[in-house]
């Protein structure tokens, strides 16, 4: 089984008109606290914030898939995953599947995208640039 990549606007769309779909947000606790996080709040819904790969360390949260399933999850929900830039999401998105959750999408581009010309994020692709909602945490 192969992960599809979706876009932020589709994944968000996605996430507002289904009532099984869950954004996991696999960055680290870093990244949502100093970056922001997807403002999920006019879907009536939050973002799951589960780390993929455990700051400072940056080692697979072992963890993941069992929190996968505290927060929600079944086999029948639509599960999209977001990361930075889309290679962490990937991964937790293929965990997933091979853990019977066969809905598992991937964000392209995640939150913040590939770098500028200027090496910033966030303004070239991803959910920030594509104008999505979000917030500081």
């Amino acid at each position: 089984m192969t992960v599809q990549d979706i876009s932020p606007r589709d994944s968000f769309e996605a996430i507002r008109a289904d009532p099984d779909a869950l954004l996991v947000d696999v960055r680290t606790d870093a990244e949502w606290n100093f970056v922001g996080i997807p403002d999920l709040s006019a879907a009536g819904k939050q973002p799951v914030l589960i780390p993929w790969q455990v700051y400072p360390s940056m080692g697979v949260n072992g963890a993941f898939v069992e929190n996968l399933r505290r927060a929600g999850a079944t086999p029948l929900s639509k599960l999209h995953f977001l990361c930075r830039s889309g290679a962490r999401s990937l991964a937790a998105a293929q965990a997933a599947q091979a853990a019977g959750f066969p809905n598992a999408y991937n964000v392209a581009d995640g939150f913040e995208g590939p770098v500028d010309a200027e090496g910033h994020r966030g303004t070239t692709a991803g959910w920030k640039a594509e104008g999505l909602p979000w917030r500081q945490r």
